[in-house]
């Protein structure tokens, strides 16, 4: 039946039913297609002829006659035998040429990279992207051969495999802090997508679009991570002692034999204490209390106030003829301005400086 079928049709043509194949063969009986017959490549097609394992001409979208004039190589090749007259043997090959954005990606084994914060970190990924036909010569001549039907999950093995032996040199060589990865990967993904396509130019596939949908890290660097973040956020070690005995002090509270809210509270401070003793080697010291800070001083001067003063200050302003027993002065908690000779703090600094003299009359 193939071959009386063979005898009439004469419109050679393929419509995608599918959406996974990249590659397919227009089946005739014997491989045999009559001069003259028409052939019709779509967009996102082409179309490639195969006479006796050579490649033969390549057809971009358009509807073309079969005939001398438009098929040049294969002409060549067998026109002078039968007068280009006789129906000549030839395979066809439909390639697809638009995207395959279905392809995902994943590392099965971790990749080992050097971190300036972490040092020696195993991170994963995964994600997706996309693949293209760009070359449909190279691609028959590398991977399709002669199969009738070559589907993506015939070479989505193979660029998954290339991904992930790219991957772990394209992060290590980004030059990008562990912590600051998330922020990058679109930069990475861009960064892959054309070290894929120039690794793959000799197939004919080229990778348009990398996509890194997550990279994430053993839950040890995760609780590193959530450490240095609550560290962080506490500004010290004393602080972040502080805050674990007071997450422990719940926890304490919550089990039975604790004894009770006392102990768990008793439970919660040891461990802190404990905390601060294991990182720092020594007991924690007593901090003393902040010194106290000095008297700051106001005087009236000509109806002008000046200041603020601290004693030593108010001693050259003393010797400056400034302050005398009937200055005005003023400090932080005085209600009111007052003479400098009413006010205790003072009367070291003016013991040495004579009162008014009287009325003379």
């Amino acid at each position: 039946m193939d071959r009386i079928r063979g005898e009439f049709i004469d419109i050679i043509e393929w419509t995608d039913d599918g959406r996974d194949t990249i590659v397919w063969r227009f089946p005739r009986y014997g491989n045999e297609i009559k001069m003259g017959a028409r052939l019709v490549v779509r967009e996102s097609q082409v179309a490639v002829f195969v006479n006796e394992g050579r490649l033969a001409d390549v057809y971009q979208p358009g509807t073309y006659t079969l005939s001398t004039q438009n098929m040049p190589v294969l002409s060549t090749l067998k026109g002078w035998k039968h007068g280009f007259e006789s129906p000549f043997k030839a395979e066809v090959y439909f390639v697809t040429t638009r995207q395959f954005t279905d392809f995902k990606w994943g590392t099965q084994n971790p990749v080992i990279l050097r971190d300036a914060d972490f040092g020696m970190v195993r991170v994963r990924a995964f994600g997706t992207f996309a693949a293209k036909v760009v070359d449909a010569a190279a691609l028959l001549r590398e991977l399709v051969g002669t199969d009738p039907q070559f589907r993506t999950e015939e070479v989505g093995e193979h660029l998954r495999q290339l991904i992930v032996s790219k991957l772990g040199s394209a992060l290590g060589s980004s030059g990008v802090p562990l912590l600051d990865l998330a922020a990058r990967q679109d930069g990475i993904g861009q960064q892959l997508a054309t070290a894929l396509t120039l690794e793959l130019s000799s197939t004919g596939i080229a990778v348009p679009r990398f996509y890194i949908e997550n990279i994430s890290v053993p839950p040890e660097v995760e609780a590193a991570i959530d450490t240095r973040s609550r560290m962080t956020i506490t500004g010290n070690l004393d602080d972040y002692a502080k805050l674990q005995a007071a997450d422990a002090i719940p926890i304490a509270a919550a089990n039975p034999g604790t004894g009770g809210d006392a102990l768990g509270l008793g439970v919660g401070m040891a461990l802190g204490q404990r905390i601060v003793q294991s990182t720092s080697g020594t007991a924690a010291a007593p901090v003393p209390p902040p010194l106290p800070t000095a008297p700051r001083w106001f005087i009236a001067v000509g109806g002008q106030q000046q200041g603020p003063y601290d004693e030593s200050a108010l001693a050259g302003q003393v010797a400056a003829g400034n302050l005398t027993r009937t200055t005005l002065v003023w400090r932080s908690g005085q209600a009111t301005w007052q003479p400098a000779d009413q006010v205790p703090e003072l009367t070291p600094l003016l013991a040495d400086v004579p009162p008014p003299l009287p009325p003379q009359g």
